[in-house]
């Protein structure tokens, strides 16, 4: 049982949150070009799947963190310091998707953007996808366990 959950966190992480990532990275320039060309509908309507990209898939997302506790718990390893990290990097990496990065797309969305909107937009958008980063490599690395390097 205990590797089927961690097939199916792993199927998460990469289907949920790879997309958002990619997505939510080139919101912020496409922004620019919709500001610098308002006219341009394809511009625009690009921003739109992007944002639809990003709201969607974080909903999945939240998959994620479930077959992950579901795993750990199988493992026994809910007690480890490197999942503890993980656990809360990954909220606060919600917390900033939820937070700042959603909100601060529909509000470019829906109006008279500037650019600076777009910039700490790009800002925020890092720094979720750094989380993402750093929980990964301690997915992988899991400080500590008999299984680090």
């Amino acid at each position: 049982m205990t590797k089927i959950l961690l097939i199916v966190h792993v199927l998460a992480a990469i289907i949920a949150v790879g997309p958002v990532t990619v997505a939510a990275s080139m919101f912020p320039p496409t922004g620019r070009q919709v500001i610098a060309s308002p006219e341009d509908e394809r511009a625009r309507a690009v921003l739109k799947n992007l944002h639809g990209v990003c709201r969607a898939y974080a909903l999945v997302g939240v998959t994620v963190p479930v077959f992950g506790l579901a795993t750990a718990m199988q493992l026994g390893v809910l007690g480890d310091a490197w999942l503890i990290v993980s656990i809360v990097l990954t909220a606060a990496a919600a917390a900033v998707l939820a937070a700042l990065v959603l909100p601060r797309q529909s509000a470019v969305l829906e109006g008279p953007a500037v650019i600076a909107d777009t910039k700490r937009l790009a800002m925020y958008t890092g720094i979720f996808n750094l989380l993402w980063a750093v929980v990964t490599a301690l997915m992988i690395v899991r400080p500590g366990s008999t299984t680090s390097v």
